[in-house]
């Protein structure tokens, strides 16, 4: 097959393998690698262990979801803490940083060659989702590190004017990844989705270049890829000249540039750092007057905050003055109001309302209108001069109250007769009394401004010849090092200037580069499709032999996990497998999950065994389903299948026919025997960390 054609030479490094996971927040960010800690190299079986509900299936669902994946897990500790999902893949053996955004669903992905730690780098290409047919899109760019780029898979197998939709990478995702919902699952296959199990059936016979019409299927590739291949050859003479017109120079001269600005500024930083310690040292001898000064200012400030302060009060009392100032004579005015104005005469008779003809006096020591004896009264009689007689006590008053006439009980009037209604003169002399205190005060504060104001003058004076001082010691033993320092200053300019420069030029030659490479992937494409065009008819691989092998391959392997009472183990025309001569959905929870491990696992061994267009990794969740550790018990299958069977499989493959391949298993509690493969172990313990993917949120 051309596949294996093209990547006999490195099996290892053909298709797609994950290196690392990291999800970046606004405070910090979470990772789990699949490489090895010491070595860096990759692991070929990597598991995520732990308790449940800490995010072990999560960690692959974020893979996925950077993979082009539809959505991401939205657990509440995810929503609150995640911004940003990255991965770090390799692609044909390169290392690639693929970076999508959460929140609103991105619907593209920023793509940049190099590992996660490498920093600033080439340019950063940005690839669509959608439409997965598209040549700029992630699909495309995936797909064509497998051998698949282009592949066009038809509507409806059986008719031969059918039409065609692009082969999409997330059509390849069903042989790449085992969700803990497709485990001892009843639709393995997608049976209940008639579109989808079509094209699961289809992408197995892609994978394996057993496709029906693979000449027409080739013709329209090598089609495709022409007309790319044309644009690209313009585009890349466009930049080719773009860059050519900036006189920039190749990447070796750029490279140079920019390690020689870079050695600059080291050198920049380090004599900076020796003028500095020279001039603290010279200039050790000022350390009094510089203490001087410093005492200086600080009496500065104290003096000012002072002036502050009494300017405020003073602010503050004026007003207050003027206050009580008119309080004073409001209050005199009242006291002269009885002199002012003319007494209330009475001048009516207040019975029958008839003027009278004469004043009312006091006659023979009674009063002239009501005839009432008058005790120390003579002449006129005026409204209020006299107070009423007292009440005669009768019989039964009790606290200043008598009985009336009709026996009820009567006030007596609430008269002061020994004070005037208009005698203010207390108030008055109090008042006058903090009117003379209140303008002492402000005539205090007013003389203390006037004097502070002179001591923050005085102050400031001090400060200002402080300081004088201070630079006229140490201006004579510091010039000789200005000039130096001017001199540092414009060398570290320049070699910013032309780091600066060399960094641009980098980055438009990478950009360049990659033009070039895109132009030399397609040309080897549209060569390689020509030459299995050429031999189409000779080296066509019969699907039902692929089918056999596959098919033999899961049983060898039910046969490895002794599988009980195996018998009739196969796999049929459209792939759905068969135990003890039933259909896979006749078996108990826990055959169905060992049926649909087996499955996946003999389709991958196989492709990769035989040089297929798979992308080289699997991605399995919760091994043990119904198998006695997680979830509901199958007692037959828990009282006579182990995992650990499960474990020596992949670690005997992986070890011989399967080296380069990449296996990343979710397993609540793996077994002893790969300890060493397990590369995160989740606890839900906050006294134990990590707690969970987002260790910092800790029920």
């Amino acid at each position: 097959m051309t596949t294996a054609a093209n990547f006999a030479s490195s099996p290892g490094k053909r298709g797609i393998r994950v290196r690392r996971l990291r999800l970046v927040g606004p405070e910090r960010h979470y990772q789990v690698d699949f490489v090895d800690r010491q070595t860096g190299n990759l692991n070929s079986l990597s598991v995520i262990a732990g308790a449940i509900s800490t995010g072990k299936s999560s960690v692959l669902e974020f893979i996925d979801y950077c993979l082009g994946a539809g959505d991401y897990p939205r657990h509440p500790e995810v929503i609150a803490k995640v911004l940003h999902a990255f991965i770090e893949v390799e692609l044909s053996g390169t290392p690639y940083v693929i970076e999508r955004s959460l929140g609103d669903q991105a619907g593209h992905v920023f793509l940049r060659p190099g590992r996660l730690d490498d920093g600033a780098g080439p340019p950063v290409e940005r690839r669509p989702i959608k439409p997965a047919g598209s040549p700029d899109s992630l699909s495309s760019l995936l797909l064509m590190h497998c051998g698949l780029e282009g592949v066009q898979l038809r509507e409806a197998p059986t008719q031969p004017n059918s039409g065609t939709d692009p082969l999409s990478f997330r059509d390849l995702m069903g042989l790449c990844f085992l969700p803990n919902e497709r485990v001892a699952s009843k639709s393995l296959l997608f049976e209940t989705q008639h579109m989808k199990a079509l094209k699961l059936r289809q992408v197995v016979d892609v994978v394996f270049d057993v496709h029906d019409d693979r000449a027409v299927d080739l013709g329209q590739r090598i089609k495709d890829l022409e007309t790319r291949l044309t644009r690209a050859r313009v585009a890349y003479e466009a930049a080719q000249q773009i860059v050519g017109e900036q006189r920039l120079g190749e990447r070796l001269e750029l490279e140079i540039a920019r390690d020689r600005a870079a050695e600059e500024l080291a050198v920049v930083a380090r004599e900076q750092a020796a003028i500095d310690q020279r001039i603290a040292a010279v200039a050790g001898f000022a350390e009094a007057q510089r203490r001087r000064h410093q005492t200086a200012a600080e009496q500065a400030r104290r003096a000012d905050a002072v002036l502050r302060d009494r300017e405020t009060q003073l602010r503050r009392m004026v007003p207050l003055r003027a206050q009580y100032a008119a309080d004073v004579a409001k209050l005199t005015m009242l006291t002269e109001a009885h002199q002012l104005f003319d007494p209330l005469q009475i001048k009516v008779c207040p019975a029958c309302m008839s003027a009278l003809g004469r004043a009312i006096e006091v006659e023979n020591g009674a009063c002239g209108l009501c005839h009432t004896p008058l005790a120390d009264a003579a002449g006129t009689l005026t409204l209020g001069d006299v107070a009423p007689p007292a009440a005669p006590e009768h019989e039964g008053a009790i606290n200043g109250t008598a009985a009336g006439p009709s026996g009820g009980m009567g006030a007596l009037p609430d008269v002061d007769s020994s004070v005037s209604p208009f005698d203010v003169s207390i108030e008055l002399r109090a008042t006058k009394a903090r009117l003379a205190e209140l303008t002492r005060f402000v005539d205090d504060l007013d003389a203390d401004v006037s004097q502070l104001k002179q001591r923050v003058e005085a102050a400031r004076a001090a400060e200002q010849q402080a300081a004088a001082d201070v630079d006229h010691v140490t201006t004579r033993a510091i010039s000789p090092y200005l000039a130096e320092r001017d001199a540092l200053a414009q060398r570290r300019q320049n070699a910013t200037a032309a780091a600066q420069l060399a960094a641009a030029g980098l980055q438009m030659v990478s950009s360049l580069e990659r033009r070039a490479n895109d132009v030399l992937r397609l040309d080897t494409s549209v060569k390689a499709l020509r030459e299995e065009l050429a031999t189409a008819g000779q080296d066509r691989t019969d699907r039902a032999a692929i089918i056999r092998t596959i098919s033999e391959r899961f049983a060898a392997i039910l046969a490895d996990w002794r599988y009980p009472k195996l018998s009739g183990a196969r796999l049929n025309d459209e792939l759905i497998p068969f135990v003890r001569d039933l259909r896979y959905t006749s078996a108990s929870s826990g055959g169905r999950t060992l049926l649909s491990l087996a499955w996946i696992l003999a389709i991958f061994e196989v492709s990769w065994e035989s040089g297929g267009s798979h992308p080289g990794f699997l991605f399995l969740d919760s091994p043990q389903k119904n198998l006695g550790q997680t979830g509901e018990r199958d007692t037959e299958f828990a009282d006579t299948v182990t995992i650990a069977d499960f474990y020596k499989h992949l670690h005997t493959w992986l070890a011989g026919l399967g080296a380069g391949a990449q296996i990343i298993i979710v397993d609540n509690a793996p077994p002893a025997e790969v300890e060493n493969d397990v590369v995160v172990r989740y606890s839900a313990r906050a006294d134990q960390p990590p707690y969970g993917l987002i260790d910092d949120a800790i029920a």
